[in-house]
């Protein structure tokens, strides 16, 4: 099974062909458009591996961005004891959710490949994904 590891947001993700990945919001971005990300830290599968310094030049992985969406609301309170002093604040972290398509090596061989998914049952996946995310 042949992986990669990126970087956007500021974050790094190990993604393989067909997963589903929620990552940082993609600024400019629409549903149903293609993502590159050229900027790979390292690839490979379980006999060998490719690493850059820091990125490997060349390389890059296709995605489709399935939609946009904010998180649950995770709620701030700050109080000072004893002097009524009491601040409460909420925060929606954004994220953009994708579904990794292919993954190319250096010299622009595709390592591996989604295969073709209906909407339907993307539709399932996203719902799994916001399940699991939900109970954590």
């Amino acid at each position: 099974m042949s992986y990669a590891i990126i970087q956007t947001g500021g974050k790094q993700y190990k993604v393989s062909a067909g997963e589903i990945v929620k990552i940082e919001k993609l600024p400019d971005s629409n549903p149903d458009t293609k993502v590159e990300f050229k900027d790979i830290l390292a690839y490979g599968d379980d006999k060998n591996i490719e690493l850059g310094e820091p990125t490997v030049n060349g390389a890059k992985v296709e995605a489709e961005l399935l939609k946009n969406g904010k998180e649950r609301t995770v709620l701030i309170f700050k109080k000072r004891r004893r002097k009524n002093s009491r601040r409460k604040n909420g925060h929606r972290q954004q994220f953009s959710l994708i579904r990794i398509n292919k993954i190319f090596s250096k010299d622009g061989k595709v390592l591996s490949e989604a295969e073709k998914m209906k909407k339907k049952e993307i539709a399932v996946k996203e719902a799994k994904t916001e399940k699991i995310e939900a109970s954590k």
